[in-house]
């Protein structure tokens, strides 16, 4: 069944009495970058009687950034026991993934040249990159370093892969937590971020 989405205006719609995620100033900062950057991705969801039941932080950086109508699902017949679950279950269930951290890495290195994205610190990421090319520069010269170096940078490889880790679990913790209690992520502990690299001669993946 195709969903169906429609235009309404914002001062159609309700927040709920109580919401299960607060949203602190910083999330509805980068909620409003990611808007002007793309638009607005996904519908506000609501109930037959307009109260939001998903998109509560969408709805609030549209109405700070002076909208006037916003794409709406209306999802009917449920009972209040079953809009509870539905709240909970949309704030829970996208903080269960695992982030696949060679795919962020790369994507990092295709983007190493525009890397405004929102969520995320755009000089750290830029750091981040930085320093995976200069490693990548020092083995693409093979024989320069030696094998106590390079065993130094093998051995680094799970911290270094727990950093990256911690990096973008701060992030999205950021956005969980309550403004008063957030804590900004360890900028000199992400900056110290690099990638694996692969080592022309023998073909081992080498971390740094």
């Amino acid at each position: 069944m195709k969903m169906k989405i429609t235009k309404m205006k914002l001062s159609e719609l309700k927040s709920p009495e109580h919401n299960i995620r607060i949203h602190t100033e910083k999330q509805l900062i980068e909620f409003e970058r990611s808007i002007k950057m793309f638009g607005q991705i996904r519908p506000i969801v609501v109930d037959e009687e307009n109260t939001i039941l998903c998109g509560n932080g969408l709805y609030a950086t549209l109405i700070r950034m002076g909208a006037e109508s916003a794409d709406v699902y209306k999802i009917k017949d449920l009972t209040e026991n079953q809009k509870k679950k539905l709240m909970i279950a949309d704030n829970k269930i996208y903080g269960l993934g695992i982030d696949d951290l060679e795919t962020f890495n790369q994507f990092l290195t295709d983007l190493s040249d525009d890397l405004d994205i929102p969520g995320f610190d755009e000089e750290i990421l830029r750091s981040m990159v930085a320093e995976a090319e200069e490693v990548t520069a020092r083995i693409s010269e093979y024989g320069t370093i030696s094998e106590e170096e390079i065993q130094a940078i093998q051995a680094n490889k799970e911290k270094k892969d727990t950093l990256i880790s911690n990096a973008l679990e701060n992030t999205e913790n950021h956005f969980d937590a309550h403004s008063q209690n957030i804590q900004s992520p360890n900028t000199s502990e992400m900056a110290q971020v690099k990638k694996s690299v692969i080592c022309p001669e023998c073909g081992c993946e080498i971390w740094l």
